[in-house]
């Protein structure tokens, strides 16, 4: 029988393979409110990644983002269709495939690398070509990625955004608003030194796959105050390693402290 890890990079393959074929097609936009709205590609890449679990594991429970939650069990797959839905639209590549069994293996593929990122729940790695590598997280590039969208759960006593013009951040790293979870990945992978966000993060199907995967890499991985996620104020704070989480959760204090 296949694997838990083997059937999430299985199903992120099979939606990203969605989402790269309508790439740069006339795809209308099903609004979803506040801004946000889905796209053909997010609903069939969804389409497919479910075919795939529930051929694999009928008796499991799947939540996915645009068709909600389907079955009853403590296995919970939770599903990200096509993560960076306004850069497909507009015709960039920066988007992720994401499919989580909550708690366990996980992966996130780039439809446009080719490249899948996976855990077991133990170690991680990233599939390129059938081959598979251990992800190394690093600090040295002193990039950070900073999600910026709303909603901002803590505002005004701390906004993400706010960061990007702190002088303490411009001082040790170098910001990036990618506004895909891809960038989440890319901390597990060495490709960037931390990613901060201010979001509800329970069972998020966003956020589910990479904190997996960074947790499974050896990043450093809390709320926004460096408490365990999901109690205090929330949020996220990855970081490849110790010292770039301390000067980041230091930063985000200030903003916490100003009157």
């Amino acid at each position: 029988m296949i694997t838990d890890a083997e059937l999430a990079v299985t199903a992120a393959q099979s939606g990203a393979a969605v989402v790269r074929s309508l790439h740069g097609a006339a795809l209308a936009r099903i609004d979803k409110g506040g801004g946000d709205f889905a796209t053909e590609a997010d609903l069939t890449s969804e389409r497919a990644i479910l075919e795939v679990l529930r051929s694999a594991r009928p008796d499991d429970a799947i939540v996915g983002e645009e068709s909600g939650r389907s079955g009853e069990s403590d296995r919970v797959w939770l599903v990200d269709p096509l993560c960076g839905t306004l850069n497909y639209a507009a015709g960039t590549t920066l988007a992720a495939v994401n499919v989580a069994l909550r708690g366990s293996a996980s992966a996130s593929a780039d439809p446009f690398t080719g490249e899948v990122f996976w855990t077991d729940g133990v170690r991680a790695w990233v599939r390129r070509d059938g081959v598979d590598e251990p992800l190394t997280p690093s600090a040295e590039s002193a990039l950070v990625d900073v999600d910026v969208d709303p909603p901002h759960p803590n505002d005004p006593a701390f906004r993400t955004v706010r960061l990007l013009s702190d002088p303490g951040f411009a001082a040790l790293f170098r910001p990036r608003v990618v506004s895909t979870s891809l960038a989440l990945v890319w901390v597990a992978a060495g490709r960037r030194a931390a990613y901060v966000a201010d979001n509800d993060l329970r069972d998020n199907v966003h956020f589910a796959s990479g904190i997996a995967l960074c947790r499974a890499a050896g990043c450093i991985v809390t709320g926004l105050q460096g408490q365990p996620l999901h109690e205090g104020v929330g949020g996220l704070v990855a970081a490849a390693d110790r010292p770039t989480h301390e000067a980041l959760v230091a930063l985000i204090a200030g903003q916490f402290a100003e009157p």
